[in-house]
C-alpha cells in the first residue's frame, strides 16, 4: 500500500522497493543460487556426519544448524552463501550480530519458514531475523 492507502503495482524484481539494483553486486539473491547455497550446505553437514556419526540424521541437521550459524555470524555468509556469491545482511543496517544467525539458522532447520518469501525474495526466516540475503 502506499502511503495514500492505494495499491501499489507489484515490482519489475525483488528489491525494487528496497532501493537494491535488478542484478550485479547488491541485487537480492535468486532462487537458483539460494538453493545452489543450501545444497552445498546440507553436502558439507552430510560429509561430516557421515565420517564422525554414521550419518545419523539428527547430527546432520545439527551440523548443518551449527555450520549456519558460525559462519553466519563469522563471514555473513554460509559457506554455501560464499561459494555462490551470496551474503546475509541486517535490513536496518549495522552488524549482523549473533542472535540473527541463530534464528536464521533454526527457522531454516525447521524447512517450512524458507519455503515461503515475500516480493522481495525474503522468506519468514529472514523476515523473523531482519535479514536479506544480498549477491557479493
Amino acid at each position: 500500500m502506499s502511503t495514500d492507502g492505494t495499491a501499489l503495482p507489484p515490482p519489475e524484481w525483488p528489491g525494487q522497493r528496497l532501493g537494491l539494483p535488478e542484478q550485479g553486486s547488491r541485487s537480492v539473491g535468486r532462487l537458483g543460487r539460494r538453493l545452489a547455497a543450501i545444497a552445498i550446505d546440507w553436502g558439507i553437514a552430510v560429509v561430516i556426519s557421515a565420517g564422525f556419526f554414521a550419518y545419523d540424521a539428527i547430527a546432520t541437521l545439527l551440523i548443518f544448524v551449527g555450520l549456519q550459524i558460525v559462519a553466519t555470524v563469522v563471514v555473513n555468509a554460509s559457506i554455501g552463501h560464499a561459494i555462490v556469491g551470496l551474503r546475509v545482511v541486517p535490513m536496518a543496517g549495522g552488524l549482523l550480530g549473533v542472535w540473527r544467525p541463530i534464528v536464521r539458522a533454526v527457522l531454516i532447520a525447521l524447512l517450512i519458514p524458507a519455503a515461503f518469501w515475500d516480493e522481495n525474495n525474503r522468506g519468514l526466516h529472514d523476515r523473523a531475523s531482519g535479514t536479506i540475503l544480498l549477491r557479493r
